[in-house]
């Protein structure tokens, strides 16, 4: 990249002439914590759904910062936006609300098709949005039914469920590498099989306070429920008074070409949780609880957020959503990824394809997902590998199909690459 192409705010920050991804990546390892290891790139610009690195470098990102950027990098409109908001009203203390704030609960309501009584909550990130949500479950105590009030201790989440790392979070995430190093975490927590309803139903009983679910898990490799669980997870939880709470963070605001993941399953939840997309790549989640019951569990000084619903990030969101409704993203997202998984199933190599719109994962024959995953960097794409044999892509909305295209033409060969550095 040349010194005109650079943006201004690595000008700013290049004060010690370190300038190339090698020296940025020294300067990383002796002033910042190791919890991801070492970054693979070092990226400076981005635009839709290209992003170029500090040696100039570009890549076709089909990982949208893990489902978060939607409307893919420096879309105009919302960092028009999110500039003209920081340069008007910045952050106010939760002692105040500001004009984004209610206007964008209005609308997740409005899009999440939530009834008379339901109420949001706003956070900063995915994992706070399930902390808030494991603290609802905590709330709804059995008063009510037969169960004495108190008496609700179980909370029931699936193998290979990723829900965050906050300790509430950690605790439904099931994942043993995760969890063993911050152990004992908070109690109550049982993991079932994942898609039997069998093993569902069997869990489900008067002591049970909450069931948390992701329609499709991603970080176990994008594992769409099987047809007709939610609706027998909501008449469970219902017969037995507890709470049906759908993770839809990296499901929600589009990804799967619906405003929700779950809107097919004819279901209304007792709260959704929502982040990544749905600031478009700026900080923010959501809990959004479904009827006057549900919503009256968390009371006044219950919960509560510092940065949480802030004017930026709400004016972020609120361009996000008026972006994806305007440009009529949700039917990019079910053509290109419908086109996208249709390509790459014919493929050689691929064993298996699974997702929905612009959340798909697919299975390699052999163990070389983090080979392919260097390999794609090597020739300018940027996906994930969740699994040994697994692929994840999740790229912006907005993904051309000819972008999509490019990667499938180039696969064959990645995926010879990484058979040989085997």
């Amino acid at each position: 990249m040349s010194q005109i192409e650079k943006s201004p705010v690595v000008e700013l920050v290049e004060t010690r002439g370190h300038t190339t991804g090698a020296e940025w990546l020294n300067r990383y390892s002796s002033s910042l914590m190791g919890v991801f290891g070492t970054p693979q790139r070092v990226l400076v610009r981005g635009a839709g759904c290209l992003v170029w690195d500090a040696d100039g470098k570009e890549y076709l990102d089909l990982l949208g910062g893990i489902a978060v950027n939607a409307m893919g990098h420096a879309h105009p409109f919302v960092t028009s936006v999110i500039a003209s908001q920081l340069a008007t009203l910045g952050h106010v203390s939760n002692f105040f609300t500001s004009p984004t704030q209610i206007a964008l609960a209005e609308k997740l309501l409005e899009l999440t098709k939530a009834p008379a009584g339901s109420k949001v909550f706003f956070a900063n990130s995915g994992t706070e949005a399930v902390e808030a949500a494991f603290k609802l479950a905590r709330r709804n105590s059995g008063a009510g039914v037969s169960a004495e009030p108190k008496s609700r201790t179980k909370v029931i989440a699936l193998e290979g469920a990723f829900h965050g790392r906050t300790m509430g979070a950690l605790a439904l995430t099931a994942k043993e590498a995760y969890r063993a190093p911050f152990e004992p975490l908070p109690g109550g927590v049982v993991h079932i099989p994942f898609g039997d309803v069998d093993a569902l139903l069997a869990a489900i009983d008067e002591t049970t306070a909450a069931v948390f679910l992701e329609p499709i898990q991603g970080e176990a490799g994008v594992r769409p429920l099987p047809a007709g669980y939610l609706q027998a997870a909501r008449e469970a939880t219902t017969k037995a008074g507890a709470l049906l709470i759908l993770d839809e963070v990296q499901t929600g605001i589009g990804r799967t070409g619906k405003w929700l993941a779950s809107e097919d399953a004819g279901i209304v939840p007792d709260a959704v949780t929502l982040a990544k997309g749905l600031g478009g790549g700026f900080p923010i989640g959501a809990l959004v609880t479904f009827g006057p019951e549900t919503s009256s569990l968390l009371t006044a000084g219950q919960h509560g957020t510092t940065f949480g619903g802030n004017p930026v990030a709400t004016a972020a969101a609120l361009a996000t959503l008026h972006a994806i409704e305007s440009q009529r993203v949700l039917d990019n997202v079910r053509t290109v990824g419908e086109r996208l998984r249709s390509k790459l199933a014919a493929v050689d190599g691929v064993t298996e394809v699974r997702g929905e719109g612009l959340l798909i994962g697919f299975d390699l024959d052999a163990d070389i997902g983090p080979s392919v995953v260097s390999a794609g960097l090597d020739a300018g794409f940027i996906v994930n590998s969740p699994g040994p044999r697994t692929i994840r892509l999740a790229p912006p909305l907005i993904l051309t199909a000819e972008q999509a295209d490019s990667f499938v033409q180039a696969l064959p060969a990645l995926l010879q690459t990484a058979k040989d550095a085997q």
